[in-house]
């Protein structure tokens, strides 16, 4: 995978200054920040990857997020029979195991 450029660390770091700003924790802010640039590499095709097994952007509700990025979440939280859950059976399950 190509590496990322002067361009992208700017806005890496940008992002991450401006989500611990706001309250992230380091972390977070770390996560979001790559995310959000190695989305922009897709988008302008310098990356071969087209998908990814994200888990969705974590600001956006469980409605609004894929069923691949909603199986990611469930398997990261050991839900058993998410490969046949619908959506809305992804969302409950999610919900429930979050608390």
């Amino acid at each position: 995978m190509p590496e990322w450029n002067d361009k992208d660390e700017r806005q890496y770091e940008h992002i991450k200054s401006s989500q611990l700003d706001r309250g992230r924790s380091e972390e977070d802010a770390q996560e979001i920040a790559a995310r959000t640039v190695n989305k922009q590499r897709r988008e302008e095709g310098r990356t071969p990857n087209k998908t990814t097994q994200g888990t969705g952007n974590p600001n956006t509700s469980l409605d609004e997020r894929t069923v691949e990025e909603l199986r990611n979440r469930a398997a990261d939280l050991n839900i058993r029979g998410r490969s046949s859950m619908k959506k809305s059976e992804l969302i409950e399950a999610i919900r429930k195991a979050t608390g």
